[in-house]
């Protein structure tokens, strides 16, 4: 039986500006089992710094508690201290003492017995530091400070690390191999982990759940195939999956967008403010001077173009080869790809184009 190494319950926090109170958390509710690497996933301002500082003991909740391996650790009356909750924390900028080097920043706030100084060899070792040790902050790579700041966070032995989007600030080449030897790393350890980021490409790629939140809510919780299978509304399908959106009109029993008609089951009941999500590569676009589509941006990426098209308030991405080539200002139509999946929602009723 697997444990659950982290439960937040019914979890509310407020930031009090003069005499309003703007609730930064509502009603915050998931756990986390032993050995998981949970995504925390949404756009800046919608509270997963704050959740993490709350899980971490930095601040108190107003309603709602934190436990960790079955034992509250956070209520409103009540808060453990950080230091005694054994969660390690890897901050964006790292946080490394400049004054000492990777050994006694790794060392920081452990035991000196034998088993604490095996640990944190084994961890410089594991994550490929250990001829760095003797070298202080200033004269380390960023990927490199990033996995000092990793195995200070693991070497007491926590079985819970909080991430706060630790790749944000390196190299495209070196996120990319910290980000795909983090859960193997984790794993080495039996170490769980909560990853803060606002990546969507990140919190699918490495993360065993996600959890999406907007402006303090939880949108979805479930894991990467589930959310991408079957999002479960439009700020899931935009912002997560970077999916089109687009309004339906339902005119004498026919279901249309800007673009076309559906091929919807007359049998299938479609709400009047349902909408319909789609890929940016199930349309393509058409050179038509009378078009009444208009294409306002053009972005290279390697194998194809991504273009920004749109008529009225209606915004679309769509991906295109690179055979034509569609400049700013162009007039054009927009076409459905015959086949293409789509989406309704809230209906959640899939078919194709």
């Amino acid at each position: 039986m697997v444990n659950t190494e982290l439960e937040i319950q019914n979890l509310w926090h407020e930031f009090k500006n003069n005499k309003n109170t703007n609730w930064i958390l509502k009603d915050i509710n998931f756990s986390l089992k032993s050995g998981e690497l949970i995504g925390l996933l949404g756009p800046s301002g919608c509270g997963k710094t704050t959740l993490l500082r709350l899980i971490a003991g930095f601040d108190k909740p107003n309603r709602g508690l934190i436990k960790k391996n079955g034992q509250i650790i956070s209520k409103n009356n009540y808060l453990l201290a950080p230091e005694r909750r054994q969660i390690g924390m890897v901050f964006q900028d790292y946080a490394l003492f400049p004054h000492l080097n990777v050994w006694d920043n790794v060392c920081f706030g452990i035991t000196k017995k034998k088993q604490s100084i095996d640990r944190a060899n084994w961890l410089l070792g594991l994550l490929g530091i250990y001829e760095f040790k003797s070298r202080y902050p200033h004269e380390l790579s960023g990927g490199q400070s990033q996995r000092v700041a990793l195995a200070r966070a693991l070497a007491p032995g926590t079985s819970l690390v909080l991430l706060d989007e630790p790749f944000c600030s390196l190299d495209v080449e070196v996120r990319a191999r910290l980000r795909s030897e983090l859960s193997s790393v984790l794993k080495s350890c039996s170490a769980s982990a909560l990853l803060v980021t606002h990546d969507p490409h990140e919190a699918l790629a490495i993360c065993d759940r996600v959890v999406v939140m907007k402006n303090g809510e939880i949108q979805q919780y479930s894991t990467p195939l589930e959310m991408v299978s079957s999002p479960i509304n439009d700020f899931v399908g935009k912002f997560v999956l970077q999916r089109n959106i687009l309004p339906i009109q339902c005119i004498n029993h026919s279901y249309s967008t800007c673009i076309g008609t559906l091929n919807i089951s007359p049998d299938k009941l479609i709400k009047s403010k349902s909408i319909c999500m789609f890929d940016k590569n199930s349309v393509f676009i058409e050179p038509d001077i009378n078009g009444l589509f208009t294409v306002t941006s053009r972005e290279y990426r390697i194998n194809h173009f991504v273009y920004t098209v749109i008529i009225d308030d209606q915004k679309i991405i769509i991906e295109m080869g690179l055979e034509t080539v569609f400049n700013m200002g162009d007039k054009c139509k927009v076409r459905f790809i015959s086949g293409k999946e789509f989406m309704i929602l809230p209906e959640k009723i899939k078919s194709n184009f």
